[in-house]
């Protein structure tokens, strides 16, 4: 079975809002765009890379799609497979695209990728795509949270864990902190959670 890995930068207060630029997601007044730039450092570039370099498909929302779909087949040298990989796209609008391969889910998004999961193949990432996640762990469908967690409250925008979630367990499977402080931490469903009986 494909497991879909949610793989995020987050601040301490649960952001996971533009990241990566001042332009990238401005949506509700967003002002602090490319609030991880003065984090990077050698540990989480090698992390990122590690799995950035991994077998994998995208799964991601229709605002993260219109915003790589430009950039990466002109980038592909900063993240192999990125072009190749089966694009995942949930949206309620679009149904073809020219960054190829890609398919387009509209409908029950989470009945198709509880489907998709089960069909062969790599495993699903999931970056960005805040609308999307909500219903991802709405629906029970994340295995993995892949978090970089940053030193830093930004008080306002989207987050993580925004629309209710569900009760369960997790693991941490292996961790690391980055000498700027950012916490890399890898979470893997485990089961239901524990209580004392």
């Amino acid at each position: 079975m494909r497991k879909v890995i949610v793989l995020e930068h987050i601040s301490l207060d649960g952001v996971i809002q533009a990241p990566g630029g001042p332009e990238e997601d401005t949506s509700g007044g967003f002002a602090y765009g490319g609030w991880i730039s003065s984090y990077s450092d050698e540990i989480l570039g090698t992390a990122l890379r590690k799995q950035m370099n991994l077998p994998f498909d995208l799964l991601l929302g229709r605002k993260t799609f219109d915003i790589w779909a430009p950039y990466w087949p002109h980038h592909a040298e900063a993240w192999p497979g990125v072009n190749t990989a089966t694009k995942y796209i949930a949206s309620k609008t679009m149904t073809s695209g020219e960054w190829q391969p890609s398919v387009f889910l509209n409908g029950d998004v989470a009945e198709k990728v509880a489907k998709i999961k089960q069909q062969p193949g790599p495993d699903l990432h999931v970056w960005g795509s805040s609308n999307l996640l909500q219903t991802l762990i709405q629906h029970d469908l994340v295995d993995v949270f892949w978090l970089m967690i940053y030193p830093i409250t930004l008080g306002v925008g989207k987050r993580l864990f925004a629309g209710g979630t569900l009760p369960a367990a997790f693991k941490v499977m292996e961790s690391q902190v980055s000498p700027n402080g950012v916490i890399i931490v890898n979470y893997e469903r485990a089961g239901s959670i524990p209580t004392v009986s």
